[in-house]
């Protein structure tokens, strides 16, 4: 039987020519190919894999039918959406997870926590004398340098208690402000105690927002 040739070359993937023989007669042509290097091939992607699947389900079901079928968009859109509903819930239940986890470290950190809020009424305390010009009264709450016990306490705290790198910027803040404060309230300067007051103040109300205690220190 008399054969005609016809060779392809495949631009996109470097593979040898596709040679395809097509007999003359009328029997189904008999196709030879060499299967395309898989480096690079689109097909291998999570979507290229999601358009086969849903090429393949449209195929079986119907390309459409006469009112409610489903063409291979469609299909491709609905594995796509469940697969990323997946990710979803998976994520929904890791954030879960991490709260429980964060709320049962908190439940047994009564300790901490009590330093927390003694904390706040120490900063309480200093506002009202700031705000009075009265840097010898916010010297004597909150001492003269950070070696003090409440500031150890306070930062062995804020340690435990933070879990995400977000949360420990603020506590850097907050001790450096804290600092500030401490230093500035001794010598007795006003203008640089109120800015160091304002930057602890914000850091702590942020940290606290971050780590979920909202509810449990109270007075800010």
């Amino acid at each position: 039987m008399a054969f005609t040739t016809t060779t392809t070359t495949n631009t996109a993937t470097f593979a040898p020519p596709v040679v395809v023989h097509r007999p003359t007669s009328g029997r189904p042509n008999r196709v030879l190919c060499q299967a395309s290097s898989k480096q690079g091939d689109p097909s291998l992607t999570r979507r290229g894999i999601a358009a086969a699947a849903a090429a393949f389900l449209t195929a079986v079901v119907g390309v459409r039918n006469s009112n409610n079928g489903m063409g291979v968009g469609e299909a491709e859109a609905a594995i796509l959406e469940a697969d990323d509903d997946v990710e979803l819930l998976e994520r929904v239940k890791k954030d879960r997870q991490k709260r429980l986890e964060r709320q049962g470290v908190i439940s047994s950190s009564n300790k901490e926590t009590g330093y927390l809020q003694e904390l706040v009424y120490k900063l309480s305390k200093v506002a009202q004398a700031i705000e009075k010009n009265d840097l010898s009264t916010a010297t004597s709450v909150l001492g003269t340098n950070t070696n003090s016990d409440w500031v150890k306490n306070i930062n062995e705290a804020l340690t435990k208690l933070s879990s995400t790198p977000e949360e420990m910027v603020e506590v850097d803040t907050f001790n450096s402000s804290l600092a500030s404060l401490i230093s500035s309230v001794n010598k007795k300067d006003i203008e640089s105690s109120k800015l160091a007051f304002i930057s602890s103040a914000d850091a702590l109300e942020k940290w606290i927002v971050l780590t979920g205690l909202v509810g449990t220190i109270k007075g800010l």
